[in-house]
């Protein structure tokens, strides 16, 4: 069994390991975590994060980022509760929101003021407050040649197909297969591409 294993399985150990690394105020990496980010954030050849971005990235979970992918200024990335894999070509816009364990694929656009996130606080306990208890995690998959129009948010475990288009202020609850075009809060299929008639449908 590895360390890490060994801290996941150990809750007062866990604990006093995560008040090392995350501030439990801030929620985010300490000041000499974030000394260290250049050693352990994967970046591809040509890829751009802008200065303001807030990195809340942590060592003990992924973060990568393809080729010539661009993260623009005032988004807020943070895999402490999963990994975040980027891919090629994509362009995370102004203003988003990123909470792992997200994978993202290629040629990926997404407009300003997403949210992205993967993680849900815990409230089934009416006797605990809802910051004391744990969170879940469902990974979210965005497939290759997606574009996310802006203010949309994606939720805890949905699967995104290939080639579909999210309206702007969308809400997408549930996983939307290739190749359709989705509006609305929850999201629903207003348009699907059918090869037959080599045509977009209205639904």
């Amino acid at each position: 069994m590895g360390l890490k294993e060994k801290i996941k399985l150990d809750a007062r150990l866990k604990k006093i390991v995560l008040r090392l690394l995350i501030n439990p105020v801030k929620c985010r990496p300490q000041w000499w975590i974030r000394m260290f980010q250049r050693t352990y954030i994967h970046r591809g050849r040509g890829s751009v994060i802008y200065r303001s971005v807030r990195k809340d990235i942590v060592p003990f979970n992924k973060f990568i980022l393809g080729r010539r992918s661009v993260i623009e200024d005032y988004a807020a990335i943070n895999n402490q509760v999963g990994d975040i894999v980027i891919g090629d070509d994509d362009r995370i816009g102004l203003h988003n929101t990123i909470i792992g364990p997200v994978t993202i694929g290629n040629h990926v656009i997404i407009g300003q003021c997403v949210t992205v996130s993967a993680l849900n606080h815990i409230y089934n306990d009416v006797n605990e407050l809802i910051d004391e208890q744990k969170v879940s995690t469902k990974e979210i998959k965005i497939s290759d040649d997606v574009w996310i129009g802006a203010n949309a948010v994606i939720t805890s475990g949905v699967n995104v197909g290939k080639h579909v288009v999210i309206g702007a202020g969308s809400v997408v609850t549930e996983n939307i297969p290739d190749y359709c075009v989705v509006a609305g809060n929850p999201a629903k299929i207003i348009k699907q591409y059918d090869f037959a008639e080599n045509k977009w449908i209205k639904k």
